[in-house]
């Protein structure tokens, strides 16, 4: 863990096409802090808090280098490595954060929401970068797919938006949104990942 400390999560939301899409798309997005890694498939613990957690699904990119105002056409130069992740959110803390009022903090960014897999270098997907297929499985049924080729923001302009706000540090991770198929997850689940046809994760639900 100590080679991610006060290093930076960013997580976009609603970044996939789909029938609900408008043509007026502003990228938005949180952030989650350090606490939040769980690596190396080690289980998921469902939080006392809530009784149902729900998984987004991700690609997700590793910042190599320091910077801040990245254009879009030199973004490519900021990472070299990808992976898969998931959001994990707790949707009924999280409604009712909402219909308070409230910030959802408690229902995103608690211990252990966000899982990352192996990196993977990007040379194993010259010229095709935004066209990754990715998947998850629970229980060896397929739950969720995506492919980059059907994000609205793609790789590059999320650094690049990303860039005019913040400075991004060497190690910095970021989410890159998560297509239709987000669900719940239950004790006993087996969660395994997949880009292209290459397992990234492999981890339980305790």
């Amino acid at each position: 863990m100590d080679k991610y400390k006060q290093m930076k999560i960013f997580f976009i939301e609603s970044n996939y096409i789909t029938s609900k899409s408008t043509d007026t798309q502003e990228l938005v997005f949180f952030m989650k802090p350090d606490s939040a890694l769980l690596q190396n498939s080690a289980p998921f613990y469902i939080p006392s808090f809530s009784n149902e957690i729900q998984y987004e699904t991700e690609i997700i990119v590793k910042i190599n280098r320091l910077g801040k105002g990245i254009e879009e056409r030199f973004a490519s130069r900021y990472y070299s490595e990808i992976g898969l992740g998931i959001d994990f959110t707790a949707k009924d803390l999280q409604r009712y954060l909402i219909k308070k009022g409230l910030p959802w903090e408690k229902s995103k960014c608690f211990d252990n929401s966000a899982v990352i897999s192996k990196f993977v270098n990007i040379e194993n997907f010259i010229n095709r970068i935004d066209q990754i297929p990715f998947n998850l499985e629970i229980n060896e049924q397929n739950r969720q797919t995506g492919n980059t080729k059907n994000m609205i923001f793609n790789i590059n302009k999320i650094i690049s938006e990303l860039s005019k706000y913040f400075t991004l540090k060497i190690g910095d991770i970021i989410f890159t949104g998560s297509p239709e198929g987000a669900g719940t997850v239950a004790i006993g689940d087996r969660l395994k990942g997949y880009v292209e046809n290459e397992c990234f994760f492999d981890f339980f639900i305790k």
